[in-house]
């Protein structure tokens, strides 16, 4: 499954890295239908990300209903990505 969309990098006082991307409520309710499908524990779900040129695997957290994207430092430092910032995120799972 892969997904696109536009979010706001956003600082949050839960676990590192402390700067994530929600994913919009229609991508997460498709994410919800194969969660229990690809899950490997407490609701996160692996995933690889792609933001500019750069591409990581990481974890969707669960949050309120929906997920969040961790954006790790050093390709925020990479791609030029501050808090405040709307960038674009591309997410693949393997369903």
């Amino acid at each position: 499954m892969e997904l696109a969309f536009r979010g706001e990098a956003v600082h949050w006082r839960g676990p590192a890295p402390y700067v994530f991307v929600a994913v919009p409520p229609p991508h997460s309710e498709q994410i919800a239908t194969v969660a229990p499908l690809v899950t490997y524990g407490w609701g996160v779900i692996p995933v690889e990300v792609r933001l500019g040129a750069s591409r990581w695997t990481t974890s969707l957290f669960p949050k309120d209903g929906g997920y969040l994207v961790p954006l790790r430092a050093a390709e925020r430092r990479r791609e030029g990505v501050e808090v405040g910032d709307v960038v674009d995120v591309r997410l693949r799972l393997d369903v």
